[in-house]
Order: C-alpha cells, then sequence, then structure tokens
C-alpha cells in the first residue's frame, strides 16, 4: 500500500507465472541442446543452444511463453481484485480512481523496430512506448514511481523495472542486522525480522540514481511511497 504526492492511496503488488515460466524455460532449454548436437557437431558451449524460427520447436516455444504471460497477467488482475475486495472489507468506503497498470517485466514480444519484425526479450525492464504507462519499484523502504515512456527508439521503447540488487541475497544477509533494516524502513509496515533481510533497502541500488539515468527513456507521472509492505 503507497501514497503518491497528493496522498492518494495506491495498492502495488508483484507476481508472475508462478513457477510455470521456469517449467517451460527448461523444457525448452533441453530441447534446443538436442538439436543443436544433430545441427552443430561443435558448438563451443552447450549454453549457446538456440531454437531456429521457423522450426516447430521454436513456435512451440513461441506459444507456451505467450501463454505463461497471459497466466502471469490474469493472475496479477485476480491478486488485485482480491486485495480490493478484501480492503472494502476491512476499510471505510472508498472509490477506484485511476487505470491500473498491469505491465511485464520479464518477458518476450514481438515487435517492429528499425524497420523489422524482432523478438524483444526485456529482463529486469517494462516496455516503455510512446505514452505507455508503466511501473517502476523501489525496496521495502525506497520510492516507486508510476512512468509514462517517451518510446526511445534506441532502447527498444524499454526501461529498466526496478533499482536492482547491489548485493546478492546471501551477503545481504550477512552483512545488515534486524536493527539496520528497522532503521531502514522506519515509517513502513512491513516485516522486521532475520527472514526478509535479504530484501532490506540497503540491498539494493540507488533508486533515484536509476530514474536519473533513465530520464530520457520516461516522465514521472507519480511518486509514491510504501506505508504497507506484505512480503509473500
Amino acid at each position: 500500500m503507497c501514497l503518491d504526492e497528493r496522498d492518494v492511496v495506491w495498492m502495488m503488488l508483484h507476481s508472475g507465472s508462478r513457477g510455470v515460466g521456469n517449467r517451460i524455460g527448461m523444457y525448452f532449454i533441453e530441447l534446443a541442446k538436442r538439436d543443436m548436437r544433430r545441427a552443430i557437431k561443435d558448438l563451443p558451449d552447450k549454453d549457446l543452444a538456440y531454437l531456429r524460427e521457423g522450426t516447430k520447436h521454436f513456435h512451440d516455444y513461441v506459444d507456451a511463453v505467450d501463454w505463461a504471460q497471459r497466466y502471469a497477467a490474469t493472475n496479477r488482475r485476480l491478486m488485485m481484485d482480491a486485495v480490493l475486495a478484501a480492503a472494502r472489507q476491512e476499510l471505510r468506503p472508498f472509490e477506484l480512481g485511476e487505470v491500473a497498470v498491469n505491465c511485464h517485466h520479464n518477458y518476450v514480444a514481438r515487435e517492429h523496430h528499425y524497420g523489422r519484425d524482432v523478438y524483444v526479450t526485456r529482463k529486469g525492464a517494462v516496455r516503455a512506448g510512446m505514452g505507455e504507462l508503466g511501473i517502476i519499484p523501489g525496496s521495502m523502504g525506497a520510492k516507486s514511481f508510476i512512468v509514462r515512456g517517451k518510446g526511445n527508439p534506441e532502447s527498444y521503447c524499454s526501461c529498466s523495472h526496478g533499482a536492482g540488487r547491489a548485493m546478492s541475497r546471501h551477503e545481504a544477509r550477512r552483512k545488515f542486522s534486524v536493527e539496520d533494516h528497522a532503521r531502514a524502513t522506519e515509517g513502513v509496515e512491513c516485516r522486521k525480522d532475520a527472514e526478509v533481510l535479504d530484501e532490506t533497502p540497503m540491498a539494493y541500488k540507488s533508486i533515484d540514481a536509476v530514474m536519473a539515468a533513465q530520464a530520457d527513456l520516461v516522465e514521472v507521472v507519480h511518486t509514491l511511497r510504501q506505508v504497507v509492505c506484505v512480503k509473500g
């Protein structure tokens, strides 16, 4: 639960294909390795295996990924419906305001860039086409942003999804204490125990620096500050 610069309440959640995307990926990686053993005898590294466009396995993979991405988007929509239903039971009456933003940040899309139809893979990135709304979340104790894309062709109409980790989960658990985490999340209702130290704000890069670096990709529509954060 977040408040923007007008103190308007926003509900923000994060979820994906709930593991099925990973299973799809592993299945087709093994198929690609098998196909490459037949097609290229001296592939320098087995992890360079790929599926050739136009083959049945390539077509099946694209279909499977599209299904997983539609599943993820539907999953988020249903979860948000459940969150709002719970809020209506516990809070005083409220009205829904601005249009909801539902965007992928790990996915594949068929798009047209530089005069060609291509597949764009965005990993830890969201689409930032001209006028498109996106979400750039911060950590538990940092700001988050609702942004509007500028359609910059040099980024293939993309922007970063967030700040990214400054250290591994293991290093964060080793380096910071529960007291450090409590200070960093002061004012935010969230878990403040050893089990969430891997998500402590100090484990992430500065979201302000990230936003400054991509000012040519997106414009900030709303700046959000967390007030309640639930880690599943």
